[in-house]
This record gives structure tokens, C-alpha cells and sequence, in this order.
């Protein structure tokens, strides 16, 4: 299955877990990320200082963090409709979260 190929332009924080993700097509996702950070990968992002150490990666126009977490821009651009399910799957496999 293909899906649009967006780039990540631009973003700004805007609140605890949350940015302000900006497109190549112009448009802008308001993004919190807080219900996804579980797992390996995600769950060290709860640290504010972690999270807050979030860059744009000029290669690959995508929100990278220091510890190799990060996000399709797909995902990012289609953020409504995706996070439950995306939140669901990282909750369902996190050992915390049992």
C-alpha cells in the first residue's frame, strides 16, 4: 500500500509532548505526542528534556531525537486519524503498561 510522501519542513513547541509540524504542501499538523510515548523507543521521550531536544533532520525531513526515535511524516501529517491506533500498538507491547 502507497501513501502521499510528505516532508517535514518546519515545527515549534508549543506545550508539553506537543509541536506544531509543518509540510511540504503547506500545511501544519498539531502534533502531542504524549499518548504514543511507550515502548524502547518512544517511552524515554517522556523526559522533557529529551523530548525537547527534537531536531529537523535536513537529509531526511523528518523530527529526529538523540536516541534514533522518530516518525514517518506520513504518520506526523495524518496525526488524527493515526494516533489511536499508533497508541494502542505501542501500549499493548510496552512493559509498563501491564
Amino acid at each position: 500500500m502507497s501513501h502521499e510522501l510528505y516532508e517535514v519542513t518546519a515545527f515549534e513547541v508549543i506545550g508539553d509532548y506537543t509541536l506544531r509540524v509543518h509540510f511540504n504542501d503547506a500545511s501544519s499538523q498539531i502534533v502531542n505526542f504524549e499518548p504514543v510515548l511507550y515502548g524502547e523507543m518512544f517511552g524515554p521521550l517522556r523526559d522533557p528534556e529529551l523530548f525537547g531536544k527534537v531536531t529537523l533532520d535536513a537529509e531526511l525531513r523528518n523530527l529526529v531525537w538523540p536516541n534514533g526515535a522518530d516518525f514517518d511524516p506520513y504518520v506526523l501529517h495524518e496525526w488524527p486519524h493515526v494516533v489511536d491506533e499508533l497508541a494502542g500498538r505501542l501500549q499493548a507491547v510496552s512493559p509498563a503498561s501491564h
